[in-house]
């Protein structure tokens, strides 16, 4: 972080800080005592008084362009592998689904079912799933960041996995970042190119392509241009494939 940077951040929170007191201490005076209002117990939140209302565009965006696709595939059944548990918890409202999940998730839901699965050996026989998706989620494979072995071409032996049990004429929901250069941002993920991606799954045809950039002012994007995917340094790719 730049020194600039620095400056400006602390006096963001000094002055956030600031308000804070002051706003107790006027609350404080105004409170009509239907509430008990002590000082420890306090709970500050000093960021979020923003003009717009902030949001994280990968999650929000990817999980909302997945569950319309479903809407779209009508499945008997959808299979998740390890996606946000945002996309199953509200998918599953009028699709059965199962999660899985190296660290299973405790979630009772109607319609759902949560157990443990390994995306490097998935509990599925050779084709037999009919819809399956996988999001945000093979770029951390092998980096060891959720307790899994290193392993540089986790990704893809999971990707080999996923591929392995999707049913012929089944659905792959797969979301990955993506971005102008192939990188690890170690521990954390993987950045992948389009290119790549479809490298991995040419035994596969792409339905759809979607990107969300990293522009705030572009929401989900349906087959960007080249130009405009080379500008990208931590997009999100959103791909649709069926066998």
């Amino acid at each position: 972080m730049k020194l600039k940077q620095i400056i400006y951040y602390l006096i963001f929170m000094f002055r956030n800080w600031f308000l804070y007191l002051f706003n107790f201490y006027r609350f404080n005076k105004l409170n009509n005592h239907r509430f008990s209002l002590k000082w420890s117990d306090r709970y500050p939140c000093i960021k979020d008084a923003t003009a717009n209302t902030n949001f994280d565009r990968h999650y929000v965006y990817h999980t909302a362009w997945a569950i319309r696709k479903l809407k779209e595939i009508k499945p008997k059944k959808h299979i998740d592998i390890a996606s946000s548990l945002y996309f199953p918890a509200l998918a599953s409202a009028f699709i059965p689904i199962e999660f899985y999940d190296y660290r299973p998730a405790k979630i009772e839901l109607s319609g759902l079912k949560s157990k443990k699965g390994d995306l490097l050996n998935l509990p599925f026989k050779n084709e037999s799933v009919e819809s399956l998706s996988c999001m945000h989620t093979i770029e951390h494979v092998g980096l060891g960041r959720y307790g899994d072995k290193l392993d540089p071409d986790g990704d893809l032996k999971a990707i080999a996995e996923l591929k392995r049990v999707i049913e012929k004429n089944g659905s792959l929901l797969f979301v990955v970042p993506i971005g102008k250069k192939a990188k690890i941002m170690y521990n954390a993920h993987r950045i992948y190119t389009v290119k790549q991606i479809k490298s991995y799954f040419t035994d596969l045809k792409l339905k759809e392509f979607c990107l969300i950039s990293e522009d705030p002012k572009l929401g989900i994007i349906k087959n960007p241009d080249k130009k405009l995917l080379k500008k990208q340094t931590y997009a999100c790719g959103c791909f649709w494939f069926v066998k």
